[in-house]
């Protein structure tokens, strides 16, 4: 099958959807966590009907600044605030218990100082570009040809765009915030896309040699022909896995599978339709 007369098509569906993705970064959508703020995270436990009223009384007369709350299953609410101490927060469940005159339970408290928030925001723009970097040199490496590495860094970046982007979306909309869990998937995003770019390229370049096919193109068609089954194949396998950890994994999982699942469509998609028609148009101009 002729994959490659489609590139045009293949480019435009890219740039929608990139497009669709910066539209949210650029208002500044993308919500942080406090892990890169820098804040408190305060995660409780109440039977109460009012707790939700006596819990922002309480929050205004310590002037705490505070998100709204944000209620979790399971009688579970979630509190992001400023900076407090454990005092402050003992206090504050102190006059929610005595408002509510029901007993509060604590689930999680968490506090992270601004700079410490600053140093893990350096180190994960570190982690990747260090990834990137390393990638791409192992990309030259490899086949010995830059074209190689230049559409499989391109194929990345396409992957880790859009799947910020989207979570960019969910932060607008449903207030989702990106933590280091997110990094995670994002770092696993990157591995995986260039896992399946390698693949292709593998198999592009396993053709040149044994068949000397000449044209790109061609080589390319066949290269695509013959890997696209395994890979669909491959990539079903875990999204089910995470279609499941979505669906019943709990709340603590279920961003960080919806991270993994974007990523792994869109290095699926990127790996086949982006990466392999770049390196083929940026071969043709050699």
């Amino acid at each position: 099958m002729n994959w490659m007369k489609w590139r045009r098509l293949y480019y435009g569906i890219s740039v929608s959807f990139l497009v669709l993705a910066i539209i949210p970064l650029t208002l500044g959508k993308l919500q942080p966590a406090i892990e890169f703020t820098g804040g408190s995270r305060l995660v409780v436990s109440s039977q109460a009907q009012n707790f939700t009223t006596a819990l922002e009384t309480a929050l205004e007369e310590k002037n705490i600044e505070a998100e709204p709350i944000k209620p979790r299953s399971n009688n579970e609410y979630e509190l992001l605030t400023q900076t407090i101490d454990f005092e402050t927060k003992n206090q504050l469940l102190a006059a929610v218990e005595e408002s509510t005159q029901d007993k509060v339970t604590e689930i999680r408290f968490q506090t992270i100082g601004p700079s410490l928030g600053k140093e893990l925001i350096q180190k994960t723009i570190f982690a990747i570009v260090l990834g990137v970097i390393t990638i791409l040199a192992y990309l030259w490496w490899q086949f010995k040809d830059w074209r190689f590495g230049l559409a499989g860094i391109a194929a990345m970046l396409h992957d880790t765009t859009i799947l910020v982007g989207a979570f960019a979306w969910f932060g607008w909309f449903f207030g989702v915030r990106v933590d280091v869990l997110f990094v995670t998937a994002v770092l696993t995003t990157l591995s995986f896309s260039v896992h399946d770019t390698i693949v292709v390229f593998d198999q592009v370049r396993e053709l040149q040699r044994k068949k000397r096919i000449i044209d790109v193109a061609e080589r390319a068609n066949l290269a695509l022909s013959q890997t696209l089954t395994r890979s669909i194949n491959n990539s079903m396998t875990i999204l089910f896995m995470l279609a499941a950890l979505i669906l019943l994994g709990g709340e603590s999982l279920h961003w960080f599978s919806t991270a993994l699942f974007i990523g792994t469509l869109t290095g699926t998609y990127s790996s086949t339709f982006t990466a392999l028609p770049l390196y083929v148009d940026l071969a043709k101009k050699k």
